[in-house]
């Protein structure tokens, strides 16, 4: 007794069991969570350190250098950035994908706190944050605005009320506010009045900070009672800061009222946030890696209602940007397109069978296979993202197959004049080999793909297993539950009467015009084989002149800009050419609203642009023409880019570096040049960026040294006035209601206009009595570099841009003119997108090798022959790559050249390679039933010709109703839109056109091929249980 028996004569066990893949596949629905792409670790630890007023070289000497060098030592870094600017360094650690992110962080703290030590004493401590690099921009970004409150009112309503209602929700890693005006106590010294009053900026500090003294006293303990003590030693109001003594001289007592203006204002006056012009505070809420970000979304919009509620009066709030709409629209989309998919497969199987009766059989087995893939997610702990939701929409027209297989074998021996139960019983047992071949060979199809590392792997080890996981179902499905179905439905002489008979005689003639095609084919078999070597050949140089890319620009329904000013720009400088290019944004008729975060010499914005249902134009065409208004404005460049299209993108699809020892300013005149010549190339939306820039303005007090030694000074206390003055670091802190704020002494802005204004500060000079500034020292004028940027620890300068062709044409062109430009000992290196090419772009081969031996050898074993797997291989695969390498050749790598291609072709990316992998094993089951099948006709005793022609003709049905199922199953994929649309267009159109060319090919080549190589079964005439049922009949064919 075969294996199938046992579900044939027992048809309640096969219902149970499939019934249990329903109950399982149910749960597991419910209980799966929703994410954009896999779960994956792909992080970046940022240490960020403040030194309030060093300048760029100060902070890279004493503080990013000493930090790079131990953090270095880590484990788990892929490369690391360094960025140190007036006041601040940030240092960018990128770890390896999927290195424990966790783990890194407390690696890094711990190398940090090594080198705390060897910073100035007068730097912020190191702040140390791990992100994950696709979430770099937050899920949600909500808007407050007021017509009433200040800003930094604003902003203490949100840190007390706001932010902590946001923090608590479940699956909420943080809300953070941007734009913050945090509550600070200002004094704004006047120069004029403490030169006047002998007042210098040292005691002005050094009052503040012994006269807003935290206390902590105790207790007084008696024999019965016990007193908790406290003391007003600190300052709580404006008023009471003003009452502060800061010098007494015979009596009289010089108060901070005095010397200074007092405010209640804010830390920091250097951004500025708006929300469709409007000024705004933000706060950006990231879920956890592991929450379900779409769940996490959902509570802070019920939050947010909750939050609106209680406002104050004239306080606006409103979800700025929801990053879920484009999740959530494009999850709609990829179940719109499953909706499609099924219906047309449903219509495909009717016309091939014609009876209501056999289409219901692998109707059935589509959504016992889909709900089974979804129990196998969650055993595999996938997550429900466009990858895996793609693999469930490519697996509709591949599940169905085995099924389709089936029917059709129960019902030629139905028409041979078998009982139901026999037929069954006899399709089934023919089937087990094929069956099982067929279902292996798929599913190590995706064990490459699953198994490789880097970007590819972790994106789309969900995407193959689930794949796998479907198939392999489907084919438990057919060997239970489809010989069950076929005995119990399948009647003998459905093919002989209405649409079905009319179908069979159709599709008898077909069969008959097939089989003299094929004798011709069989009879000229020099001409085939030549035919065959010409178009696997031509593949190559096919591969190898398509247009590459990582991935397909999506149309996620946002388009950012990046800002960039000159860097002796002020915030109120830069605000009007920002609200200018904020209008450019209004301007677009697509726009719904915008959000902006500006800087003096840089910004941030998004223009959030209607639903895709909405809208007839896609973002790729509303960019050129944001692009054209924002080159008008003057006094900034501002450039529209899209996100990234693969989590741990750059800014820019574009970003090439270059890094060396030599001086940044060497590095920086070698990168102009190639910037000219990236110019002249054309291959560029606009001239690329480079992000070093030598055009900051700074003024150097040079201090005559023997001049303060004669007035019996130092250096330290010269410095420390002048900062004390100027720089605007905080003293110490102070409380209102329970929190507290900064206390922040600085010069006010009117006397700090020019460097020429410094000279005007005094000094702590000889007995006590203050100096002018200008008594011992110039100032000299110079132009310095913005920042000083650094790459794997060498100065590093990086080209950044947008290509209008193929990102690894932009790519190829830049390093050719580096070679011809650069000396020995610099070194070329790649961030975000580009990073992700280079180092993704060449896995693809091994890959593929790898799919093609994986299934070479599981065929091998199933057929005990080498000569066999050679033949389905060789008769398909590469006939099958050359016709889905057709919808890539012939892309035309400039966009904005019109092309009669356009609309049907797509690029080289890791969706469409991926697709490459899947037709590998899609294509060769086609061949597997052809070989099968002469292979058991050679061993009742047919010819080797006999047997492939006979073999070819009994199987030309099944093929093209598996054949038409997948093709019509993944068709509804070419011509999708919306978000998330051009990944699976790619996927589609090469699945299509691979299938298509490829079985065209299959039919007609294999057989010759069969005969050329095909071991010759004539001598071998012991029977298997399959010949032994079948002999005595004249025919299989009939």
């Amino acid at each position: 007794m075969k294996f199938t028996d046992i579900f044939i004569r027992r048809p309640v066990l096969a219902l149970v069991i499939n019934l249990l893949i329903v109950i399982a596949g149910l749960q597991a629905a419910v209980n799966l969570s929703v994410r954009q792409y896999p779960r994956s670790d792909n992080a970046m630890v940022t240490v960020t350190t403040t030194y309030v007023g060093a300048s760029a070289e100060l902070v890279r000497g004493f503080i990013t250098t000493p930090l790079e060098r131990v953090i270095a030592a880590a484990d788990g870094i892929d490369y690391i950035q360094s960025e140190s600017a007036q006041s601040l360094s940030t240092i960018k650690v990128r770890l390896k994908i999927n290195y424990d992110p966790i783990k890194a962080l407390s690696e890094i703290s711990a190398k940090v706190d090594q080198a705390r030590g060897d910073l100035p004493p007068e730097a912020e401590v190191p702040i140390i944050n791990v992100e994950s690099a696709d979430s770099q921009f937050a899920s949600a970004y909500l808007s407050f605005s007021s017509t009433e409150l200040e800003q930094n009112q604003i902003t203490d309503y949100l840190m007390r009320v706001v932010q902590p209602r946001l923090s608590t929700l479940e699956g909420v890693q943080r809300a953070d506010i941007l734009g913050a005006r945090t509550f600070a106590m200002r004094i704004w010294l006047k120069p004029d009045r403490m030169a006047a009053l002998n007042v210098s900026p040292a005691a002005v500090r050094e009052a503040l900070a012994a006269n807003n003294y935290l206390s902590a006293l105790g207790q007084t303990k008696g024999g019965l009672i016990q007193i908790n003590l406290t003391a007003d030693t600190d300052l709580r109001t404006v008023e009471e800061f003003k009452r502060l003594a800061v010098r007494e001289e015979n009596g009289a007592v010089v108060r901070l009222a005095d010397i200074a203006d007092v405010a209640l204002g804010a830390e920091d006056y250097g951004a500025e946030v708006r929300f469709t012009g409007k000024t705004a505070v933000f706060i950006g809420v990231w879920p956890l890696p592991n929450a379900n970000s779409i769940d996490v979304i959902k509570l802070v919009r019920e939050e947010m209602e909750a939050i609106q509620k209680s406002l104050p009066s004239g306080m606006d709030a409103r979800i700025a940007y929801d990053a879920t709409e484009y999740i959530n629209s494009a999850i709609r989309e990829v179940l719109k397109t499953l909706g499609d998919t099924l219906v047309i497969v449903v219509i495909i199987i009717f016309l091939f069978m014609g009876s209501l009766r056999a289409v219901a059989i692998p109707v059935i087995a589509i959504p016992l296979s889909l709900v089974g893939a979804v129990f196998l997610m969650q055993v595999f702990g996938f997550t429900v993202n466009l990858l895996t939701l793609l693999a469930v929409v490519l697996s509709v027209g591949l599940v169905v197959d085995d099924a389709i297989v089936v029917v059709e074998n129960v019902g030629r021996h139905l028409t041979h004049g078998k009982s139901p139960l026999d037929a069954a019983i006899l399709g089934a047992r023919e089937l087990i080999g094929p069956l099982i071949a067929m279902t292996v060979t798929l599913a190590a199809v995706y064990a490459p793909i699953g198994l490789q590392g880097g970007l590819t792997g972790s994106l789309f080890r969900e995407f193959a297993f689930t794949l796998a996981g479907a198939v392999t179902i489907s084919g438990i499905v057919a060997l239970t539950l489809s010989p069950v179905m076929s005995a119990k439905m399948l009647k003998p002489g459905l093919e002989e009467q209405g649409l079905a008979g009319r179908i069979a005689r159709d599709f008898g003639r077909l069969r008959r015009f097939y089989g003299r095609i094929l004798d011709g084919t069989l009879d000229a078999r020099p001409a085939i084989y030549l035919i065959w070597i010409v178009i696997s050949a031509l593949s190559v140089p096919m591969f190898m002149m398509s247009a590459t890319e990582l991935a397909p620009s999506e149309d996620e329904g946002v388009i950012f800009g990046i800002l960039d000013a000159s860097a002796d720009s002020t915030l109120d400088q830069t605000r009007v050419y920002a609200e200018a290019a904020n209008q450019v944004f209004l301007n677009v008729p697509e726009a719904q609203f915008t959000f902006q975060v500006t800087f003096p010499s840089s910004g941030f914005c998004g223009l959030v642009i209607a639903p895709w249902e909405q809208r007839d134009r896609t973002v790729a065409e509303i960019l050129p023409e944001t692009q054209v208004g924002l080159a008008a404005i003057p006094g900034i460049q501002m450039f529209p880019v899209t996100p990234p299209a693969l989590p741990g993108g750059g800014d820019f699809p574009v970003e090439f570096i270059i890094a060396s020892t030599a001086e940044q300013d060497q590095i920086l005149e070698f990168a102009r040049q190639i910037q000219a010549r990236a110019m002249q190339s054309g291959m560029f939306a606009f001239p690329p960026l480079i992000d070093v820039k030598i055009d900051q303005p700074r003024a150097e007090l040079v201090i005559d040294r023997d001049k303060v030694a004669a007035m019996n000074l130092n250096l330290a206390s010269v410095g420390g006035d002048v900062a004390a003055m100027v720089g605007g670091n905080y003293v110490n802190r102070f409380n209102i209601d329970g929190r507290s704020y900064k206390v922040v002494p600085q010069i006010q802005r009117m006397d700090r206009l020019t460097p020429d204004q410094l000279r005007n500060i005094h000094i702590r000079g000889p007995q006590g009595k203050l100096v002018p500034l200008s008594s011992i020292a110039h100032v000299e004028l110079s132009t310095v570099a913005r920042s000083l940027n650094r790459f794997q620890q060498l100065n590093a300068v990086k080209i950044s841009g947008v290509a209008i062709r193929p990102l690894d044409e932009a790519l190829r062109f830049l390093e050719d003119e580096a070679v011809k430009i650069l000396p020995k000992g610099f070194v070329l290196d790649y961030t975000g997108d580009s990073r992700q090419l280079r180092t993704e772009g060449n896995k693809f081969l091994p890959a593929f090798g790898l799919a093609v031996v994986l299934i070479f050898l599981v065929l091998a074993a199933q057929f005990n022959s080498f000569r066999d797997p050679f033949v389905i291989l060789a008769g398909s695969v590469p006939l099958a790559v050359f016709g889905a390498l057709i919808f890539t050749f012939l892309k035309m790598p400039d966009p904005n050249v019109a092309f009669w291609t356009a609309g049907w072709t797509t690029t080289m990316n890791i969706y469409s390679q991926v697709g490459l992998v899947t037709l590998v094993g899609l294509v060769s089951k086609n061949g597997i039933l052809i070989v099968e099948f002469a292979n058991q006709l050679q061993k009742l005793g047919r010819s080797k010709r006999e047997a492939v022609h006979e073999a070819a003709m009994t199987r030309l049905r099944p093929i093209l109703m598996t054949t038409g199922a997948t093709i019509a199953g993944h068709f509804p994929l070419t011509l999708v839109t919306g978000a998330g649309a051009a990944a699976r267009n790619s996927i589609g159109l090469v699945l299509v056109g691979g299938m298509a060319a490829g079985t065209l090919f299959t039919l007609f080549v294999i057989p010759s091929i069969y005969m050329l190589v095909a071991r010759d079964h004539s001598l071998d005439r012991e029977k298997d249980e399959i010949g032994r049922d079948l002999e005595g009949e004249d025919s299989l064919v009939g």
